[in-house]
Formats: C-alpha cells, sequence, structure tokens
C-alpha cells in the first residue's frame, strides 16, 4: 500500500513539474499579471487604422516566450502593435501579412520611447482576431471567466 502511495505521489510532482514547464513556455509572462499584462491601460484604448509594414516574431521583454509583433503605417506615422505569444496568434484567424489594411483596437502606450499599442482586436476585412478583453485587458488565451467579461 505505502509503495503505490509513494508511486503516486512521484506521478503527481513530475506531471506538476513539466506542467509548470509547459505553461512557462507558453506563458511567458503575457498573462494578465505578467510583465507585458501589465502595461494594458483600459484607460488609454483607442482604434486605429493603416496598412501592416512589418510582421515578425519577437521577445518583448527578457524572460518572456515569443511574441507577434506587427508595425502599422497610420495617417499619424509608424505603431507598433504588440499582438499576443506566437503559439496563440499563429493558431488563430485571420491571418495578418504586409499589405493588409487593419484596424487595431487596443490600449496605447509609450514603450522604449517609440507608441505602442497592446492589441485587443485587429480586423481585417470581415473578421476579427480577438486578443484581449478591451474593458479589462485580461488575454483571451488565458481562458476562464475574466477573459470573457466575467469577474
Amino acid at each position: 500500500m505505502r509503495k503505490l502511495s509513494a508511486t503516486a505521489l512521484a506521478a503527481f510532482v513530475v506531471v506538476t513539474l513539466l506542467t509548470s514547464v509547459t505553461l512557462a513556455q507558453h506563458g511567458g509572462g503575457w498573462g494578465p499579471l505578467g510583465q507585458h499584462g501589465k502595461l494594458y491601460d483600459p484607460k488609454s484604448v483607442v482604434t486605429t487604422h493603416g496598412s501592416v509594414t512589418v510582421v515578425e516574431r519577437f521577445t518583448p521583454l527578457p524572460g518572456m516566450g515569443p511574441g507577434i509583433h506587427m508595425t502599422v503605417e497610420t495617417k499619424q506615422g509608424l505603431v507598433d502593435v504588440h499582438l499576443g505569444p506566437a503559439w496563440y496568434v499563429e493558431q488563430q484567424a485571420p491571418k495578418l501579412a504586409v499589405g493588409d489594411r487593419v484596424a487595431v483596437t487596443g490600449s496605447r502606450i509609450t514603450l522604449d520611447g517609440k507608441p505602442t499599442i497592446i492589441a485587443a482586436a485587429v480586423s481585417k476585412g470581415g473578421a476579427t482576431l480577438r486578443l484581449r478583453d478591451v474593458d479589462s485587458g485580461v488575454p483571451v488565451w488565458s481562458g476562464g471567466r475574466r477573459a470573457r467579461g466575467g469577474r
């Protein structure tokens, strides 16, 4: 009986460690309490329109997993747009590419001295890529009621 309990405990520890490593690799600070999530300010939400000039993977802050970034040329100039973790964005539609006309809604901040938007949604044609709750900034990839606007 004790041997079965020790085996069950060992299995629990291994599963817990593997889950923690996986979540760390996937989340990497993009969640609502992560480094990047803290930058989203619901009081600074804007919608801007323009043409995509760059779409690329990037590491936004030390210790974070790779994310997807794009640059949008607007009437006011170039704006950096941070979409979300690569593992999430690359699985969603619509796919974004250089030359696309888009509408970006998100929190406008200044990052490294440049205008930047932490995107909540990106619309292209009739489709919308949903990334965060506009009012709270909670990422849709974090799951749970909070991501759907609940408390």
